[in-house]
């Protein structure tokens, strides 16, 4: 075996490795007396088969098989005996094989820049807090009362309208025969709502209380229940009472429907839940603040193709904000060239952040644990109700779904350990402070030529929008990416 080194270029390393014939005939030879030991064929007893009949009937599989070990092993080897630690997946390319002769590939390597993260515990951090106002309760019960549907009898004559709700008794017939399920008594019809079949509550609009109603519809074609799928049918319908929605009173009552003891434990509740919104926007500032510390305490090479890569994806995203926003690229205040400088500033300040977490996670024996992935995945599922078992169960099968929630916990616990070896104090503020988007702030400054002081920003990996020429019709803006996720593609 042969093992050379064709480039040491920065971070890029290459090389070339050549695997004897004899070494590769050894090593299928040897793996197919192991196979030949259990195989049954017609006329051999099991271990019995000739060695050149096992070539003959699996001497290509088992070749493949021999081929892919070796290139894996010999690769780990290449690496493990120049102490290198890869960015990324190498890149490994068979240049040369024919059987019986020498096996012959290379192999293309990213490795990990040399570099020692910073003194955490010099790092100093402000991190800004808001109290809850009990205004912002207020507000947020009458949100709430808002989306509450309460209705009330109006004692006037007056024609229900959309909105208007319906106190009925109703029978459905099909060929004039009753079905299951096609009755009931003092149901209440929101009109507008349509929880009933297409065309049944549009012919209850501009009915008064007494009226009988003979309301015909067609079940969808794709109805539920097959007997009445694609079926005419006709309901009779008494109207009792209409009713209009009134004002939902914010009291005790109203708390107790909500499935709380009275009104004051729903205040609770909801200062608890706008308390969590608030910490989690104090944990975003302070988390973009420490990625800028940083980013400014750590200057390294970064590999180049996970630049690339990055780049690439915000490329991607800026084009379809564009085409989402109407926009063209000549659009833009900036010339193709400017943004591609910039957004590779901002991809190499992604990388290097990612790596550097990365680094710091593995000094410090941070991991993610099954349980931690297990439970994300279940958060993951809560989102489509009905589907919560086969959700779970396709991240089960997809390890890089399962990677793909891993990697922010892995970064939120990193941020967790460097918070407590830094110094933090915590600073009060408005509400709207705390609020306050620094991206929106810089993309209502005056737009001008790239500077100085731009590019800088650029490099921070702070967001800005991307605005037409004066001479460009007036679009929405398509936004530039935001550094709030730079160090979670690593």
């Amino acid at each position: 075996m042969q093992i050379t080194q064709t480039n040491s270029d920065g971070l890029k390393r290459d090389f070339t490795i050549v695997v004897e014939a004899a070494e590769i005939d050894t090593k299928v030879t040897n793996k197919l007396t192991e196979v030949g030991a259990d195989i049954k064929l017609p006329g051999f007893r099991p271990g019995k088969v000739p060695l050149a009949i096992l070539r003959q009937r699996f001497g290509k599989s088992v070749m493949g098989e021999v081929l892919e070990q070796t290139v894996n092993e010999v690769s780990q080897k290449a690496l493990d005996d120049n102490s290198l630690r890869p960015a990324q997946q190498p890149k490994i390319e068979i240049t040369k094989f024919d059987e019986g002769e020498d096996l012959e590939f290379t192999i293309e390597v990213e490795i990990m820049p040399d570099f020692e993260p910073m003194d955490f515990s010099k790092l100093k951090l402000e991190k800004l807090v808001a109290d809850v106002e009990d205004d912002k309760v207020d507000e947020a019960l009458t949100e709430i009362a808002g989306q509450q549907k309460n209705f009330v009898a109006i004692t006037s004559k007056r024609k229900s309208k959309e909105g208007d709700a319906l106190l009925i008794d109703f029978v459905g017939k099909v060929d004039g025969v009753p079905f299951d399920g096609g009755s009931a008594e003092g149901h209440q019809l929101e009109l507008g709502s349509n929880s009933f079949i297409p065309g049944f509550e549009e012919q209850l609009v501009g009915a008064k209380a007494g009226d009988d109603v003979e309301v015909k519809v067609t079940f969808p074609e794709n109805y539920g229940a097959e007997n009445l799928a694609g079926k005419d049918a006709v309901f009779d319908v008494k109207v009792h009472e209409v009713r209009e929605a009134a004002d939902v009173e914010i009291n005790d009552e109203f708390a107790t429907k909500l499935g709380l003891e009275n009104l004051d434990a729903l205040k609770d509740a909801v200062r608890g839940q706008i308390e969590q919104q608030y910490n989690q926007l104090s944990r975003q500032s302070l988390k973009r603040k420490m990625l800028d510390a940083m980013a400014e305490a750590h200057d390294f090479d970064v590999p180049p193709g996970m630049k690339d890569s990055e780049f690439e994806n915000i490329w991607k995203q800026f084009e379809q904000e564009l085409e989402q926003s109407g926009q063209k690229l000549e659009d833009q205040d900036q010339s193709e060239e400017e943004l591609r400088e910039e957004y590779t500033g901002i991809a190499e300040r992604r990388v290097r952040l990612g790596l550097l977490l990365a680094e710091v996670g593995r000094i410090n024996n941070i991991e993610v644990s099954q349980e931690e992935v297990n439970q994300a995945m279940v958060a993951q599922a809560r989102n489509y109700p009905g589907q919560e078992q086969m959700i779970f169960e396709m991240f089960q099968k997809r390890p890089e779904m399962q990677a793909q929630l891993r990697a922010p916990i892995f970064e939120d616990k990193v941020i967790d350990f460097i918070s407590e070896l830094a110094t933090v104090t915590e600073k009060k503020v408005s509400v709207d402070e705390l609020m306050k988007d620094p991206d929106e702030e810089e993309a209502a400054k005056p737009k001008k030529k790239p500077t100085a002081k731009k590019k800088a920003a650029a490099e921070k990996g702070e967001t800005k929008k991307a605005t037409p020429k004066k001479a460009a019709p007036k679009k929405p803006a398509a936004k530039k990416p935001a550094e709030k996720k730079s160090a979670e593609k690593k």
